[in-house]
């Protein structure tokens, strides 16, 4: 075998290794990754543009997931710059296990409500009114916060649900609810808010007893660590604040 040949196709192998690592290294440094709860959605969605907007060679990508799910991720070193759990609990876990850069920081604050079919043709009028006979209702595992939540509510009211379903996510209550394989579902205002006339709201005065506080964190990897902590303080600032407020969240 002619050598010369050998080495031209070493070396065009070689400048396509290096090709590669830079392309790696050059989308790395473009994308910002964020973990945030699943009822964030359309917040942290409307955020990602601004965000993008502000910075046109970068890439947001977020992944929405119940907080135990996301906070189990950062636990076990996904690679990711930011979390945004629904609850203290689940951020406690990540700080505990030295995945956090810096101390967490509080940004929102949100309720429960009760999801029904739009009209609300079962009368449902509050929690005590989800143990009648015959209805399908579905909730949250208690791991996850809307869960947690959903348990203290049941409590403050004196009441035992029976839950057909308990899910991972917020959102997977919500689309139970809006699928029709539920009569009611307990997620958060914004949920119901963010699902315009798809369904319709049931408050109850239990839920002003549980509030759940939503905090933000930069992780201690994070590959972009200065983007992280730029897209923490838009959540955090006036303009994240205003959308925020906006989709019915409280503020902390």
């Amino acid at each position: 075998m002619n050598p010369r040949p050998a080495r031209a196709m070493a070396g065009i192998l070689a400048g396509m290794l290096v090709l590669a690592g830079c392309t790696g290294s050059a989308e790395s440094a473009n994308t910002l990754t964020v973990l945030a709860a699943a009822s964030l959605t359309e917040t942290f969605g409307e955020l990602e543009k601004r965000f993008e907007q502000e910075h046109p060679d970068v890439d947001v990508r977020i992944s929405y997931d119940g907080s135990s799910t996301l906070a189990q991720q950062a636990i076990n070193g996904a690679s990711a710059d930011v979390f945004a759990s629904a609850d203290p609990e689940n951020m406690t876990k990540v700080v505990d296990a030295g995945a956090v850069d810096g101390q967490p920081a509080p940004f929102a604050t949100n309720k429960l409500t009760i999801a029904v079919a739009k009209g609300n043709s079962k009368g449902i009028q509050d929690l005590r009114g989800l143990t009648a006979a015959g209805l399908t209702v579905v909730g949250c595992a208690e791991e996850v916060p809307c869960g947690r939540a959903t348990a203290e509510v049941q409590r403050a009211a004196s009441v035992t649900l029976r839950l057909a379903s308990e899910e991972q996510s917020v959102k997977a209550v919500l689309n139970k609810v809006q699928a029709g394989e539920a009569d009611a579902g307990l997620v958060y205002v914004t949920d119901v808010r963010a699902a315009g006339d798809a369904v319709t709201g049931v408050s109850f005065p239990e839920a002003d007893q549980v509030i759940n506080e939503y905090p933000i964190a930069r992780l201690a990897d994070a590959p972009n660590p200065e983007l992280a902590a730029e897209f923490v303080e838009l959540v955090r600032g006036q303009e994240g604040g205003r959308v925020l407020t906006d989709a019915g969240f409280g503020r902390p």
